[in-house]
């Protein structure tokens, strides 16, 4: 999961609905229709409408226009019309209906356990009304068991609603999770590839580039007394502009990854810092390179990691250290391969301590699992040291 959890939005299909207060309203017009219309005509053998009825009616629907804010009142309230009608002797298929309804919205808007507790609470009263109607006028208003049924059906109904809103709400929310979840990690693979980019680059450029600039301010403090060594100096400038060219297009030939094979270079490996070595000394810096593998093939990345860092470390010594003399060294001990660039330069300019140089070869060391560590050596000098699991990558 990402360390933030995203916002997730609603689907547009679940976020458009009509407003509760124009719902109610809608509902109670529609149960006042059918309720009236069965409230106003009654079989000729029971009581007929009167203002008792009608006032009963009245409180009914005024109830269902609130039934969204509170279900469990005008549940109360409906009922309690629904069974004076009964218990009054006025008798009608659609009377219930108000009170079916505010059972439904109860059942919807809350939760199983009050559904329960309604179901039980409703099923005892209806039936005993209808015990209790039967015996006053002589005549039963129904089975009391069948009575007790009926409110049971909206209840029900009610529950089955809320259970697919929750489950579509659910769904809903899963999707929506998984859409952000899925951004936030383009995201982040965008913004690790942009850093491998730079680091790429920064490799690649400023080791070549700070050498040939070096080798071009010999050349022109040698141009007019020493052209001979002006003249060697230069063609080290070409030898390594044409090394820079060389690298970045197998970077950017890596960077194109699945349009052709054409121009890619393999990444360059421990076997090349002879080379590498052989341009810094171009610069003036002695170089000294102890290399050893034990005769065992390492991992492509644990190999580039290692020549990145060495490069990187050489390039600090000619742009900061001022050192005449590094030591290079790349040696497997145990599951790791260890490598250490150490300079003889002055104590107070043997490198940086910021920018991107020392990030960089960290980062290097990190992405195959390793460690790395920088800083003064006792007396003069500065050291770089990683170690780079051989297992691990």
């Amino acid at each position: 999961m990402p360390p933030h959890s995203p916002v997730l939005p609603r689907p547009r299909h679940l976020r458009w609905s009509l407003s509760p207060p124009l719902a109610d309203l809608a509902v109670a017009a529609v149960v006042a229709v059918l309720t009236g219309a069965d409230a106003a005509v009654n079989d000729p053998s029971h009581r007929q409408a009167d203002w008792l009825t009608w006032l009963l009616y009245g409180v009914s629907i005024a109830a269902l226009l609130v039934r969204t804010r509170w279900p469990v009142a005008v549940s109360v309230v409906t009922g309690a019309a629904c069974a004076g009608w009964a218990l009054y002797g006025h008798i009608g298929e659609l009377l219930n209906l108000p009170v079916m309804v505010a059972l439904y919205a109860l059942a919807v808007q809350g939760g199983r356990r009050r559904t329960l507790r309604t179901a039980v609470i409703a099923a005892l009263v209806s039936g005993a009304v209808s015990l209790i109607a039967g015996i006053d006028v002589a005549q039963p208003q129904g089975a009391p068991l069948l009575e007790m049924l009926w409110p049971l059906v909206p209840l029900l109904l009610g529950e089955v609603v809320r259970g697919r809103r929750e489950l579509l709400r659910e769904y809903a929310d899963r999707v929506a999770r998984a859409e952000a979840e899925r951004e936030w990690e383009a995201r982040r693979k965008v913004q690790q590839e942009r850093v491998r980019i730079a680091r790429e680059l920064h490799d690649v450029v400023a080791h070549t580039v700070s050498a040939m600039t070096v080798q071009a301010g010999l050349a022109l403090d040698a141009l007019d007394k020493r052209p001979e060594v002006a003249r060697a100096a230069m063609r080290q400038v070409r030898a390594s502009g044409k090394e820079a060219v060389r690298e970045l297009r197998a970077t950017v030939a890596v960077l194109r990854e699945g349009q052709g094979e054409e121009g890619k270079e393999p990444a360059p490996r421990l076997d090349q810092l002879g080379e590498l070595a052989e341009r810094v000394r171009g610069t003036g810096v002695e170089v000294s390179l102890h290399r050893d593998t034990g005769g065992r093939e390492l991992p492509q990345l644990v190999e580039l990691a290692a020549y990145r860092i060495v490069q990187e470390a050489l390039t600090n010594v000619i742009k900061h250290a001022r050192a005449p003399h590094a030591a290079v060294s790349v040696a497997v001990t145990g599951g790791a391969l260890v490598v250490e660039v150490t300079d003889d330069g002055p104590p107070g300019d043997v490198a940086v301590t910021g920018g991107y140089g020392l990030i960089g070869m960290r980062e290097r060391a990190a992405s195959v699992g390793g460690s790395f560590e920088a800083g003064p050596v006792p007396g003069e000098g500065w050291r770089v040291r990683a170690v780079l699991p051989v297992e691990a990558a």
